[in-house]
């Protein structure tokens, strides 16, 4: 079983994946990491070069080509525009979408010039935020609302909705009152 994160950047999706793949003893993949790997290129310089809709394609064959098992995923935000990337995610992990208000993104993103977001020239941070979040409440078997949660906080409430089983006891070695 394999664990995704979803959500728009400054979600958490990189934090939190970290955090939660040393609880539970899992590999961490990053696809903006693998895709940076890959190409050779930080984010913003392919969607400089080629354009956002070049950095989608390379993210969705990406993410296709994962073949992976006992991993956190975290994704590039705008890998739900992928219905292929995401129905290959949801054949090989449970999607958690990390919500968080527009607001809370405003506080954590500093720079969204440098960012790397798959996005229009025209297009606001704000706009892609109301396009993008029907796409991660459609694609996710569980939603977390990140706004007031610590890292730790957020990793330990996915172990406990995510990776309980009928007993109530959660895998791994921890249980119910861990959390």
């Amino acid at each position: 079983m394999n664990l995704t994160l979803i959500g728009m950047p400054g979600a958490g999706k990189s934090t939190v994946g970290v955090v939660l793949a040393k609880m539970i003893s899992y590999e961490f993949i990053d696809t903006d990491i693998l895709i940076q790997l890959k190409k050779g290129l930080s984010l913003q310089e392919i969607v400089d070069a080629d354009g956002y809709i070049a950095l989608r394609q390379i993210e969705e064959e990406t993410v296709y080509s994962l073949d992976v098992d006992n991993s956190v995923i975290s994704t590039g935000g705008s890998v739900v525009y992928s219905r292929k990337a995401m129905e290959h995610l949801k054949r090989i992990s449970k999607v958690i979408f990390l919500k968080t208000t527009y607001a809370t993104l405003l506080k954590r993103i500093n720079d969204f010039n440098t960012r790397g977001l798959a996005k229009a020239k025209n297009q606001t941070f704000e706009d892609l935020f109301k396009e993008r979040m029907p796409f991660y409440e459609q694609y996710a078997d569980l939603s977390i609302d990140c706004d007031n949660l610590s890292q730790e906080d957020a990793a330990k409430t996915i172990i406990r909705l995510a990776l309980h089983d009928k007993k109530d006891t959660i895998r791994f070695g921890f249980t119910k009152k861990d959390f």
